[in-house]
């Protein structure tokens, strides 16, 4: 199965402080790991605003701009910073998801892969933080919904910590069923079981520090995949964070590249059983420079293979 890398060369102008672990070398680890992959690779395009309005307030737009510096590093949390480039850098990850959900429901391709930073599933409607500008993966289900016309989009979120985010922005959207896992207690402090949503369509599923790649299997084989099983949905949306990853220094998960393919092939099975295989995955977290690299590329091998 084909599948679509977007990605572009903006992403690179999005500056961190030195030693900061969202840094412009994940994104150089992960066009390396797929640098031989035989993939249709075309450049994201800039969103226009009225697609980042879908989910953000106008106040939290003219707040980014005003704060962006001409030159050097702003602050906007304890984590979070802004560049000269970092606008447009966002921007070009919520219009990389943007295009691939248009490509995908017009029936041009099937599958894409979106290597883009910064991430987006920690950025709430009025608040960027936790590396995160913009809920790019949420702005693509509302874009589904909203502009496409479907009735039911799910997104599962396996980065380690927790799409507070994502959950903020969709909590009022009962379309969206939002299936997150998450080390419990980690950053940023959310994502417990009883948080499900103002339609019940949240599913939160906490690990504890240190369990490794089965914990998480029978987690998602007993709540998860049966929810989405069960909600039938008509696109599925990824986001990929590999900072589960037991080298990653920022988490205490156990898991492998092989715990990787294990969740993306039961995604795509699903997403073949229900939505004609459609699946668009972006980049989240992911820490560990070889770890995400290797994660990266299993992950897209499966989106590849599986379910031809």
């Amino acid at each position: 199965m084909d599948v679509t890398l977007y990605s572009h060369d903006s992403f690179d102008h999005h500056a961190t402080p030195e030693g900061h672990p969202e840094q412009v070398a994940r994104l150089h680890a992960v066009r390396d790991a797929l640098a031989d992959f035989d993939l249709d690779r075309r450049e994201a395009p800039i969103a226009p605003w009225s697609e980042v309005l879908r989910c953000h307030s106008q106040a939290y737009i003219d707040r980014l701009m005003a704060t962006q510096p001409a030159q050097g590093l702003a602050q906007l949390d304890g984590d979070t910073y802004l560049a000269p480039g970092s606008v447009e850098a966002g921007l070009r990850a919520v219009g990389a998801a943007q295009a691939a959900v248009d490509a995908i429901l017009s029936g041009e391709i099937t599958r894409a892969f979106i290597a883009a930073r910064p991430p987006g599933h920690h950025a709430e409607t009025n608040q960027a933080m936790g590396f995160c500008l913009f809920g790019t993966v949420a702005i693509a289900a509302k874009r589904a919904l909203d502009h496409h016309g479907l009735s039911r989009v799910a997104i599962v979120d396996f980065d380690v910590h927790h799409g507070n985010g994502t959950q903020d922005l969709l909590w009022d959207e009962e379309r969206v069923l939002f299936c997150s896992s998450q080390q419990i207690p980690l950053y940023p402090g959310s994502g417990e079981k009883h948080e499900r949503g103002a339609h019940g369509q949240i599913i939160n599923q906490p690990l504890p520090p240190g369990s490794n790649g089965e914990t998480m299997r029978q987690a998602y084989l007993s709540n998860i995949l049966p929810k989405i099983d069960d909600f039938a949905p008509e696109l599925i949306l990824i986001s990929a964070g590999f900072d589960a990853h037991k080298a990653d220094p920022l988490a205490n998960l156990m898991w492998d590249e092989g715990d990787f393919v294990w969740l993306t092939v039961q995604i795509c099975d699903l997403a073949v059983r229900h939505c004609h295989g459609r699946v668009v995955s972006s980049l989240e977290g992911g820490y560990d420079l070889p770890a995400l690299a290797a994660s990266v590329a299993a992950h897209v091998t499966v989106l590849k293979e599986h379910g031809e």
